[in-house]
């Protein structure tokens, strides 16, 4: 028998019994459904996770901090002399009240590891708001980092950190603030106000440099370190408070070392008391819970995939047992042994076609759908991010590794089609 006919007498005797085969279908389709939709979301977050560190250009720094001492005896008394609170330098990050502040000798000592390019304290400022002309003060908050990174512009120039005090505005702010769009309100001047530590409110000028998208790493308005200079220099109301100390600092690695090497440096940095962190570092605990969800929906999949394989068997088993006759009569007009478990294995295989074609077909259409739906609405707030992303490569990876399953499903009854003794299947009943 030609490898055509095989093919096309196998399909037909597919839906032989409709009921079995097309329960079997159903059940692979459910598999086949769930692991394009939890593979989409994986694939989706990863692409969107990937372009924000991107777009941050951040993938060669540590975000340094100074750990702070532990304590066996209970809480540590309070030392105004080393206090974050006292010395101005809580707040900032997650995490940055909780340490001790970070020193000129440090930034030195942070300095004169191997691979360390440079260190820059990072300054923060706690601003009152912001306002365009005489418009509406709307909240504002600053990036502690923005100085050092890029952001995801949707209109402008990234920060220049030679020039006058810039910002870069956070896209909605655009209407609020009275800009006909993000466009109109590149190079316009702003008011920031901010209280200092005396209690009194002024206002310090900037040049809106750039608008940015809402972005899943930062948050805030960003600012150069001209404007970040100024508001901290009007803050503090011109009163000495000694030694300069920071909550945190950025240290710029080579790019050069590997990844190895950058594991190395960082555990140097642990060990002489500071904590270091990648942005990849930082995205490790929302990775993994994201990990963690996509891996259940997995296994809710794989159970109805093995659900599946078992209905195959059973399927090609009745097949099996109902053409005894057939069987026999084929194997005594001359077909071969391996004929007939090629004919069983191709049913199994065009079983695992049909519900894996139909689950990704199914799962693709509605995926789309929900995505754009889910972009224009709750995921507004995040411009970019394509919660369900299908890529061809994984559709096909899933529709073959269904019917990997199905043809090792179908061994069994296509091997004990094979054995049959023809004399004995003529004389079945």
């Amino acid at each position: 028998m030609r490898a055509a006919d095989l093919v096309t007498k196998a399909v037909r005797n597919t839906f032989r019994s409709k009921l079995r085969t097309t329960l079997t279908v159903l059940a692979l389709f459910v598999g086949a459904f769930t692991l394009t939709l939890t593979t989409a979301v994986g694939a989706g977050v990863t692409d969107y996770v990937t372009k924000q560190v991107a777009s941050l250009g951040a993938d060669d720094v540590f975000i340094v901090t100074r750990t702070a001492q532990a304590t066996s005896d209970g809480p540590a008394e309070y030392d105004p002399e080393t206090s974050s609170a006292s010395t101005g330098t809580a707040g900032g990050l997650p995490g940055a009240g909780a340490s001790d502040p970070i020193t000129e000798e440090d930034l030195d000592e942070i300095a004169s590891f191997d691979g360390i390019l440079s260190v820059d304290p990072v300054q923060t400022a706690a601003v009152d708001y912001v306002q365009y002309a005489d418009g509406t003060k709307l909240e504002l908050t600053i990036s502690p980092t923005s100085s050092v990174t890029n952001a995801d512009l949707v209109a402008g120039d990234q920060l220049d950190d030679g020039g006058d005090p810039q910002l870069v505005l956070p896209a909605d702010y655009v209407d609020p603030l009275g800009f006909d769009s993000a466009e109109d309100a590149v190079g316009s001047t702003v008011a920031i106000g901010i209280t200092d530590v005396l209690g009194e409110q002024h206002t310090v000028e900037a040049t809106i440099a750039g608008v940015s998208q809402e972005s899943l790493l930062s948050s805030g308005a960003g600012a150069n370190t001209a404007l970040v200079a100024e508001l901290v220099d009007v803050q503090s109301a011109g009163i000495d408070t000694g030694d300069p100390r920071y909550a945190i600092a950025v240290a710029r690695f080579d790019t050069s070392l590997s990844a190895d090497e950058v594991a190395a440096l960082k555990a140097e940095i642990v060990d002489a008391g500071f904590g270091a962190q990648t942005v990849q570092d930082q995205l490790g605990v929302i990775k993994t819970v994201i990990d963690g969800i996509i891996g259940v929906l997995n296994a809710f999949a794989v159970i109805a995939l093995i659900a599946a394989a078992f209905g195959i068997v059973n399927t090609l088993l009745m097949s099996v047992q109902e053409r005894t006759r057939e069987i026999g009569l084929m194997k005594a007009m001359g077909m071969r042994g391996r004929t007939a478990f090629g004919l069983f294995s191709l049913e199994a295989v065009a079983i695992g076609f049909l519900g894996s074609a139909l689950g990704v077909g199914v799962a693709t259409l509605l995926g789309t759908a929900l995505s754009g739906a889910l972009s224009a609405g709750p995921l507004a707030a995040l411009p970019g991010l394509t919660i369900l992303l299908f890529e061809p490569a994984s559709i096909l990876g899933i529709m073959l590794l269904i019917m990997a399953i199905a043809f090792l499903a179908g061994t069994l009854p296509a091997r004990r089609a094979a054995a049959k003794n023809p004399i004995d299947s003529l004389r079945y009943e």
